[in-house]
């Protein structure tokens, strides 16, 4: 199988994880997904009064300059784990 089809099938099992994940691995899974489907991030960063988005740019951007390829693999194995 791919990278890519274990990227997509990933993205299906993130929907059916046993149980939900803390709030700073959901954070992860988000980045990890944006970095390997969108690349880089880009934009405008939201303003304090969106804390949500700021959060989830900010774990994005954090991941800059890391692959498509990397992240997409970070993201399948981080899935993987949380199956387990």
């Amino acid at each position: 199988m791919s990278l890519q089809d274990q990227f997509i099938q990933a993205q299906a099992d993130s929907k059916n994880l046993p149980e939900r994940p803390d709030n700073m691995t959901l954070l992860k899974m988000y980045a990890l997904f944006k970095q390997g489907s969108a690349g880089d991030a880009g934009g405008d960063r939201p303003g304090f009064t969106d804390m949500v988005g700021r959060a989830k740019y900010d774990a994005w951007s954090a991941l800059a300059g890391t692959s498509q390829e990397t992240a997409m693999q970070q993201y399948v194995d981080l899935i993987g784990e949380l199956q387990a």
